[in-house]
């Protein structure tokens, strides 16, 4: 309902109202093309997180395989090292029973020189041979432990980053949906202006052609007769600085609904005789404020006047008196 407020602008009648309206769907235009902004960061941002965390994950699969393998790789290793020491053990071991273990004894044994040289020499290859194997085996699983214990740092830092971007990516997903809905909610209120102001628009246009028709009418209904009890029986009016003024009796009412030309009641709303006062001029009423003629009745004639108020009692308070009104 069109409601106007004693002595505000909006008084001056549903036109002042549509500029309103149109001043807030600009406004909610302008919020609506800031949030559209602030969604397209929003979204850059959040393909820029997505594409991080997507990456984060892969290096976090990869590293994962890296690290299964890397325990294959030392069970392999150990596996070696074990059977390396083992062979280590049998051949000590036999060679401890053969008695030949002793260089000396070897020498004193041999047949000649030569068998002596060669002997010793099978002995150190095979004892070279066995300790090779160990200590190979012990520095691959020694520097395969040490890239195992890399390897889990890099992946606990992986899995931290990944948390992270994680936690970024929904951050910016629940921001985004506020965005979305914050938009939405926007674009619904600028829908909601748009269709109040083709209403109002609508009523505009509807009340004017009332408004035609009825000006005619009280036109055509015959002379204009003197108000009863009016101490001014003829309109007296002139000019001022502020427009022209006119004597009238005022009275004051209450009544819900609208007025003859269709718009709703409201502060500011006058009934006239149209062949006194035009249907849509604007009026200055001392005592009562800024208002419009918007309305007719049959009781209103000639230099008078029906001022709407909200409440009876405020009706009854006005009552009926004679007033000097601007008409501008």
């Amino acid at each position: 309902m069109l409601v106007f407020a004693a002595g505000s602008p909006a008084a001056a009648g549903p036109g002042s109202h549509v500029s309103s309206l149109q001043v807030e769907e600009n406004a909610l235009a302008g919020r609506v093309h800031s949030a559209s902004l602030d969604l397209y960061a929003l979204d850059s941002s959040l393909a820029a997180a997505q594409s991080k965390l997507t990456n984060l994950r892969a290096e976090a699969a990869r590293l994962r395989l890296q690290q299964v393998q890397l325990a294959q790789q030392i069970s392999a290793t150990q596996r070696t090292l074990t059977i390396s020491q083992q062979h280590l053990g049998e051949n000590l071991r036999l060679m401890y029973e053969q008695g030949d273990t002793d260089p000396v004894a070897v020498i004193l044994g041999a047949e000649s020189l030569d068998d002596a040289v060669s002997t010793l020499d099978g002995l150190k290859r095979v004892t070279d041979q066995s300790s090779g194997f160990v200590v190979a085996s012990a520095l691959a699983k020694h520097r395969l432990q040490m890239l195992r214990a890399t390897l889990s740092t890099h992946r606990a830092r992986i899995a931290s980053a990944v948390r992270a971007a994680a936690g970024t990516t929904r951050t910016l997903a629940s921001a985004r949906a506020d965005r979305l809905s914050f938009i939405s909610g926007l674009r619904a209120q600028q829908q909601l202006k748009a269709s109040q102001i083709q209403q109002l628009e609508a009523s505009v246009q509807r009340a004017e052609v009332k408004s035609t028709t009825l000006t005619a009418a009280v036109a055509a209904s015959g002379p204009v007769p003197a108000v009863v009890g009016d101490p001014s029986p003829a309109p007296a009016s002139a000019r001022s600085s502020g427009g022209r003024t006119l004597v009238v009796s005022a009275t004051g009412y209450s009544l819900p609904g609208h007025t003859a030309t269709g718009l709703p009641v409201g502060w500011g709303i006058v009934a006239v005789d149209p062949t006194v006062i035009p249907l849509g001029t604007r009026m200055t009423v001392p005592g009562y404020g800024e208002a419009v003629a918007a309305d007719v009745g049959s009781g209103v004639r000639g230099a008078s006047i029906d001022l709407w108020f909200p409440t009876v009692a405020q009706a009854f308070a006005w009552g009926r008196r004679t007033v000097t009104i601007t008409l501008h």
